[in-house]
């Protein structure tokens, strides 16, 4: 009887279930001083957003991530700023890779903003360099159609509205210390959890207008009616606040899609990849309207 009772649990073993995936979003701030109030994380763990805050500065929350990926492997991290530069300034630097150029990042990235010498551009006297706009872009930010009229602004623009360059060069060199850390960082890094990815905000939430507090309102109570009360208050009071809770939902959403990322090309390898969710490019609205939550309408979130 006893064999019989083996030999059953051989043929059918009892199931093992893997714990569920963490889902981080960071909207990442380029900003010198009270960084802490504009740097927003929110994370869905299991399906719900289980956290939505800001207090942190950037090193303590690359801390925080090197810790949250110690008790939770599970986990994947999107930042919001770029991790790489075009291939061209990589050779420009003489680096052969991303790790020399977040070490080179660390090491001159403030200067860089200090001076605002060409390529940088953006601070008062210092307008874009001339030549072809693609000098200034990565081949990641010109391989998507732009969203509402908007693509991701230059790495190397440090001034002025929608300025990426900034939180890039006050990124980059904790890419570095998460690597070392054990995360792997995408596209650089085979994809396999923990891991962190570059995000773009615009491609997750879409069309909305993000600065409109009444817009974003109505996009959080149509698409995450179940919120927490306190959370819809907080995206809705605060566009960065808004951002990281997209994205993390995005993200979440989609993490066998991020963990099946094809390999990185040539260029891909110096300059890295946004990633961006599975969606036909062609479709006018965003992510969340592919399947609506609760079938949600514009109302006020319903739980507190």
């Amino acid at each position: 009887m006893q064999l019989l009772e083996t030999l059953g649990d051989i043929a059918h073993p009892t199931p093992v279930h893997e714990p569920p995936f963490s889902a981080i979003a960071v909207d990442w701030t380029g900003v010198r001083a009270g960084e802490a109030r504009k740097l927003w994380m929110a994370e869905v763990h299991a399906g719900e957003l289980v956290r939505l805050e800001r207090g942190r500065t950037r090193a303590e929350l690359t801390a925080h991530l090197v810790e949250l990926a110690a008790r939770q492997p599970r986990l994947i991290v999107g930042l919001g700023f770029a991790f790489s530069f075009p291939c061209w300034f990589l050779r420009h630097l003489g680096v052969a890779g991303p790790t020399e150029l977040w070490e080179r990042v660390r090491s001159r990235g403030e200067s860089w903003l200090a001076s605002c010498d060409a390529p940088f551009w953006g601070l008062p006297g210092h307008p874009r360099p001339p030549g072809p706009p693609a000098l200034g872009s990565r081949g990641t930010e010109r391989r998507r159609p732009p969203l509402a009229g908007t693509v991701p602004k230059s790495v190397f623009q440090v001034g002025g509205q929608g300025t990426v360059g900034t939180a890039s060069l006050r990124g980059m060199p904790f890419l570095a210390q998460l690597r070392r850390a054990g995360l792997a960082v995408l596209p650089f890094d085979a994809p396999r959890p923990p891991l962190v990815l570059e995000i773009y905000p615009r491609y997750l939430t879409g069309s909305v207008e993000k600065s409109s507090p009444s817009a974003r309102a109505l996009y959080l109570s149509q698409h995450f009616p179940r919120s927490r009360r306190d959370h819809w208050r907080m995206a809705t009071a605060s566009e960065d606040a808004f951002d990281a809770l997209v994205g993390a939902h995005c993200l979440a959403d989609h993490v066998d899609h991020v963990l099946t990322s094809p390999p990185a090309d040539d260029s891909e390898r110096l300059e890295g990849r946004i990633w961006w969710p599975p969606i036909d490019p062609f479709y006018p609205m965003s992510w969340p309207a592919l399947r609506r939550r609760d079938g949600g309408s514009p109302a006020a979130p319903l739980s507190s």
